[in-house]
């Protein structure tokens, strides 16, 4: 090794130059699928400074592999917000119901305090008719 350092600009080059051959599936590392990880092996630097050092690449890396923070981050929040219209939708038919259920109960309180009476009328009465 030289003991030099390279330039922001020169590992730059580097970096585009390692995204461009593992997108035309020209990789001295034989890497195939574009990520960080990969281009930093190809490039011969670590992730840590792609990640540190470029964070434009390392955007343009996750771009180009659909994993934009951006992307990501708004894909997040629509299905989020179509979770919490799913849950808006079921708070509601679960208190309709539970109102349902509510009323159905009181009914079926009335219909039996209903029929223990008419039973005792209808015992009543055979009382009634077996001792005449």
């Amino acid at each position: 090794m030289s003991g030099q350092r390279k330039t922001g600009e020169v590992r730059k080059k580097e970096l585009r130059l390692a995204i461009s051959r593992i997108k035309r599936g020209r990789a001295v590392t034989k890497e195939t699928k574009l990520t960080i990880s990969s281009v930093a092996r190809e490039a011969g630097v670590s992730p840590a400074l792609i990640h540190n050092c470029h964070p434009a690449i390392a955007e343009l890396i996750r771009a180009a592999g659909g994993r934009a923070s951006r992307a990501q981050r708004d894909a997040k929040h629509d299905r989020l917000k179509v979770e919490q219209e799913k849950n808006r939708v079921l708070r509601a038919e679960n208190k309709t119901m539970r109102e349902q259920i509510a009323m159905l109960a009181s009914i079926n309180e009335v219909l039996q305090a209903e029929n223990l009476e008419l039973r005792a009328r209808s015992h009543a009465q055979n009382v009634v008719e077996m001792g005449r």
